[in-house]
């Protein structure tokens, strides 16, 4: 395995000060502004660099988005006490405007998208020396990294304030745009960052975005809008590309070895850990940058088990066998529970050790927790940091979309045939579809088989609130799968307050509905 970090070091982050206004407002001459900075194609990589450590923070990849996301979703359960308050009223509805844990996610996409809007701009200065190959390609990483940032705010936000040039002052504050307007600018970073990626990179850049990861999340765009078909249209320019292929062994897809395989469209880098975890950040914000995430210590069983997967979520693995214990290899694959072999197979997780609630399996009461990007298969020590990579997205998740997009269009037999690629995997091997669960015989059928194999294969990958999120939005839920849900309230997460109070163009009357 080789282990590549882009995101690492002192990035210099130009801020343009405006000194016309009063005699007082001094800018150094020795200083770094944006005038004097952004003039070479070094100086243009560490800006996109910056934007990438941004990603890979504290308050986006290390820690706060996937628990946005998995506590937004029917994945998971309270461990039980030492969940911490809001994040306890992130899973059961009842957050408010001042969440922490949300709040932090918003900033952390929008220090993204800042630092982005820098570099874009960067790149069209005329007196800088850029070569043409760096400015195309790091333009088209920012733009990417913006899309993804307005993708994630859209989602789960809606009407965002939408920033296309980086913010000089106050005066440059947006007001709340639409959900639409902010997708079309998604779609529109994503087509331009479509054109200016590169198919692969070397060794010391693996972790950039790469032209498959930009049509992977346009298609993921255009699905949350409803748009199948040119979800379709970009979702097979991956396929077709030959590039990716389904791994043999589904533990590579969230451990440490299996990091940039054949499967892997896009990932936020982690280093291996060192015990640096930053917990406070810069001035106690939450958003530092880290090589580090805290995901194993957070899930795992030896360990704080802050979240376990809900009995929904290993009530859906399958049976081949009417009456025998779940058999879909992916459910050893993502859980860990008594009996299992852990540290390299030295040690065996007992009950005993392990903290927090029960869950419930054929009547049965077991503690089982999550085995997806725990550290614990090569290790004993459950509270650490780990420099597992996540992996944001995969061929398999782009399979399992084309299918959907096969079927809302009227092919339910390729939408099955994409599905049983899936199901084929070398160690998953499950029945081909139609199965005696899933007869697959209409097109509602087909999707019923959809959703349940996007929920046991994309299993805590921070795809099922997306997953939820648009088809509640396209009227393609048949039932809520959330049990709190109210329709007037928990569409959206509601705007930080601290957005609403700070920004001299957002008024109260903006706040989404039921805040």
């Amino acid at each position: 395995m080789k282990k590549v970090l882009i995101l690492t070091g002192a990035i210099i982050l130009a801020v343009v000060i405006s000194c016309e206004k009063s005699s007082l407002d001094k800018v150094n001459p020795n200083g770094v502004t944006f005038d004097t900075y952004y003039s070479n194609d070094q100086e243009l990589i560490a800006g996109v660099n910056s934007a990438y450590a941004t990603v890979q923070g504290f308050g986006l990849g290390a820690r706060e988005w996937f628990f946005t996301h998995d506590l937004r979703a029917d994945e998971m359960a309270t461990g039980g006490g030492q969940l911490e308050a809001p994040r306890n009223q992130l899973l059961i509805g009842v957050n408010d405007a001042s969440n922490p844990v949300a709040n932090s996610v918003y900033t952390g996409w929008y220090r993204t998208i800042h630092r982005a809007n820098v570099v874009i701009e960067s790149g069209l200065k005329t007196n800088a020396a850029f070569s043409e190959a760096i400015k195309n390609r790091v333009t088209g990483e920012a733009k990417f990294l913006r899309a993804w940032g307005y993708f994630e705010l859209a989602t789960l936000w809606g009407g965002v304030p939408l920033y296309t040039e980086f913010a000089k002052s106050v005066e440059d504050a947006q007001p709340k745009s639409t959900q639409e307007t902010v997708y079309k600018q998604v779609i529109a970073d994503l087509k331009a960052a479509e054109g200016l990626l590169p198919e692969s990179y070397d060794a010391k850049n693996l972790g950039r975005a790469t032209k498959a990861a930009a049509q992977t999340l346009l298609a993921r765009t255009y699905l949350q809008m409803g748009d199948y078909a040119s979800a379709k249209t970009e979702l097979e320019k991956v396929v077709n590309s030959g590039r990716f292929k389904l791994v043999d062994n589904y533990l590579d897809l969230t451990n440490e070895e299996g990091e940039f395989n054949s499967e892997s469209i896009f990932e936020i880098v982690f280093a291996p850990s060192n015990g640096a975890f930053n917990w406070s950040g810069p001035d106690g914000d939450g958003n530092s940058v880290q090589e580090e995430t805290i995901r194993t210590q957070e899930y795992s069983p030896i360990g704080w088990r802050n979240l376990i997967p809900s009995n929904k979520m290993i009530d859906n693995y399958e049976r081949t066998v009417k009456g025998d214990a779940k058999n879909d290899p992916r459910f050893d694959m993502s859980f860990w529970k008594a009996g299992d072999k852990f540290n390299n197979g030295n040690d065996v997780i007992s009950d005993a050790a392990v903290q927090g609630n029960s869950s419930q399996m054929d009547g049965k009461t077991f503690k089982i927790s999550w085995r997806k990007y725990s550290l614990l298969y090569k290790s004993n020590a459950g509270f650490a940091t780990s420099g597992i990579n996540m992996r944001v997205m995969r061929y398999a998740d782009v399979l399992l979309m084309l299918a959907e997009c096969e079927n809302e269009l009227g092919n339910s037999a390729k939408a099955i045939s994409l599905m049983n690629q899936v199901r084929a995997r070398a160690s998953v091997a499950m029945p081909a579809y139609p199965t005696a669960n899933y007869p697959c015989d209409s097109k509602a059928k087909v999707f019923e088989a959809l959703q349940h194999e996007r929920y046991v294969e994309l299993a805590a990958e921070q795809v099922r609130n997306l997953d939820i999120l648009r088809w509640r939005k396209n009227k393609k839920l048949t039932s809520e799968p959330i049990s709190y849900f109210k329709a007037s309230k928990h569409e959206l997460l509601p705007l930080p307050q601290t957005e609403i109070d700070n920004n001299p163009k957002i008024d109260p009357k903006d706040q989404n509905p039921g805040y």
